[in-house]
């Protein structure tokens, strides 16, 4: 507010006209804090008209509180003009209106002064803030909050676990526990019912759990159907006890959507959280292989973290980066391993296998027994067949495009069961065949019995696929999961590789025997060869041999080999 010099009458009726039209609320007050003027948006806000307010304190019209705590704010006018100084109120602060209504204002004040400087007063200009702090509110609201459930996410979640952490390390005596749920057959739901039925399942869950954790635990979705709870001051004993509560009412629960009754489970984990926790991404570490123990076990259980048990596990883990890496750095490695026809009438060409080897960073050869459980385990076995079925047929497989039409050898290569459900795997590999054009009967891949058994209808349609393109079928490891020989009608079957673990004692135990014999007259009547794995032994070659099993493949043959000694063919063995 300025004072002009000449008539000050006028310059006071042109400000205050100026004042009618802004859009902020204004007072102001003489140096008491008494009203002496008020613009037509302060007298909306406050619901006092400008006749009633002025001679009135401005405590009277306005009173000013936090916001969360409703405490009283000291008045800023009088706190101007003692400081002769601009007061700017905190973004917390509402005004209370002469109706009580509650109005979220950003507010400042000032003190006036006359012309010869010394303060006359003080102004108060405000406005309502209430839209955007309640868009604030909601931005840090669905920053913090799962938008399906409405639980924390994971990012509020680990903040709430580092917050516990540092009460551990400033209190040892005082525990907190970590629970990690995976929900067991969600997948099942989604696949069956579609991603709405899903969704549904989830938040019918998080009321589930929401009955059955305590009022001062903290719940949250961590990511697809996974959720983690931060149980504070809380015995391992009594988390326990909770985590069965859950896992209990996770199973007993039943899922209707439409026509479809639907039975889940949960395999949970739990990590206690003390001093010595190193950190929150530690934490959740441990957590994650508590629930992986959960689902090895056989699923809806729960598992405690162990420091001493859990290594095996994260060294497995750690295999998923060390996997990517060999692949990246060229540290892959082929390798074959012969397959000789025994009996009469098999077919008398070359048979190989082809093996894959790794080598790790000091460029020692690792055994797949080390890294392919972990591929399997971590979803990353495609890249391993993806390289396999590249370099085969690259380097070993002729095409028919190069004038050959007759098989010289076949080539067998293995493809895992979670490759198999791998989509955009199958379809790289039918395109990488029909622009590879294989000889027909050179490239033979084999399928574990246990993988295809699992899923017939997929199984069979990848086998014709593959026999279309002029490719030969192994069933792999046959009899380890063998419930009926019946569905080998519906499958485009060329070989059948009996399961190593009845190969071995058949020369000393009846059953085994029984075992094998069953399978080659089950391959013989329906046509198909059979292939006996680990043959170490001349004992065992020569009862194979009787029994007439078709090829055999094993130590006693040769060890496996790099590729860079392939043969151009194979003798016969007698």
């Amino acid at each position: 507010i300025c004072w002009w010099y000449g008539d000050p009458g006028a310059t006071v009726r042109f400000c205050q006209e100026a004042l009618q039209s802004i859009a902020d609320a204004v007072i102001t007050t003489d140096h008491d804090g008494i009203i002496d003027y008020m613009n037509p948006i302060a007298a909306s806000m406050t619901g006092v008209r400008a006749g009633q307010a002025v001679g009135r304190p401005v405590g009277e019209v306005i009173r000013l509180v936090t916001e969360t705590s409703h405490e009283p704010i000291e008045d800023p006018i009088a706190r101007a003009v003692r400081e002769c100084a601009a007061v700017a109120l905190s973004d917390q602060t509402v005004m209370i209106g002469a109706s009580g209504e509650e109005i979220a204002i950003q507010a400042n004040a000032s003190p006036i002064r006359d012309r010869d400087g010394r303060v006359a007063g003080a102004v108060i200009v405000f406005h309502d803030v209430g839209r955007e702090r309640r868009m604030k509110r909601l931005l840090s609201f669905q920053a913090a909050h799962d938008a399906l459930t409405g639980l924390i996410n994971r990012r509020e979640f680990e903040n709430r676990l580092n917050a516990a952490l540092e009460a551990s390390r400033a209190d040892p005596a005082v525990g907190h526990v970590m629970v990690y749920v995976d929900l067991d057959q969600f997948k099942v739901v989604n696949d069956t019912c579609g991603h709405p039925a899903g969704d549904q399942l989830l938040r019918q869950v998080t009321a589930l759990l929401q009955t059955r954790v305590r009022a001062a635990d903290t719940l949250a979705r961590l990511g697809g159907d996974e959720f983690g709870i931060l149980l504070e001051n809380c015995t391992t004993g009594v988390a326990t006890r909770i985590a069965e509560n859950l896992r209990q009412a996770i199973r007993d629960y039943r899922f209707v959507w439409l026509d479809n009754s639907l039975q889940i489970g949960a395999s949970i984990g739990m990590v206690e959280i003390t001093a010595s926790t190193e950190s929150v991404a530690e934490l959740l570490a441990a957590a994650d292989v508590a629930c992986y123990s959960a689902k090895d076990g056989g699923r809806n259980r729960v598992h405690v973290y162990d420091a001493a048990s859990a290594s095996a596990r994260q060294r497995e883990m750690r295999w998923v980066s060390r996997i990517t890496s060999a692949n990246d750095e060229g540290r892959l490695e082929l390798v074959f391993q012969p397959i000789v026809p025994v009996a009469a009438g098999s077919d008398q060409r070359p048979h190989y296998e082809t093996l894959l080897r790794l080598r790790d960073e000091q460029g020692n050869s690792v055994l797949p027994d080390e890294f392919i459980p972990a591929a399997e385990r971590y979803n990353v076995m495609s890249i391993l067949d993806r390289w396999v079925v590249e370099h085969t047929l690259s380097e070993l497989v002729p095409s028919r495009r190069d004038g050959v039409t007759q098989a010289p050898y076949t080539v067998a290569v293995n493809l895992s069961g979670t490759t198999l459900s791998d989509q955009s795997f199958l379809e790289s590999l039918i395109q990488q065949l029909e622009e590879h054009d294989p000889t027909p009967g050179v490239l033979c891949f084999e399928i574990t019995e246990t993988a295809a058994i699992a899923n017939l209808s997929a199984a069979s349609y990848i086998m014709r696929e593959l026999a279309s393109r002029g490719c030969l079928v192994a069933l792999d490891d046959f009899g380890s999961g063998l419930s009926s020989f019946a569905y080998l009608r519906n499958l485009p079957v060329d070989y059948i590789k009996i399961d190593g673990h009845f190969v071995q004692n058949v020369a000393v135990d009846p059953v085994d025997r029984s075992m094998v014999e069953a399978i080659v007259q089950i391959g013989r009547a329906m046509g198909i060869h059979t292939v006996a794995e680990r043959v170490e032994t001349q004992a065992v070659y020569d009862t194979l041999k009787e029994i007439g099993v078709g090829y055999v493949q094993g130590f006693l043959f040769g060890r496996p080999q790099s590729i860079d000694k392939f043969p151009n063919g194979a003798a016969r063995i007698r």
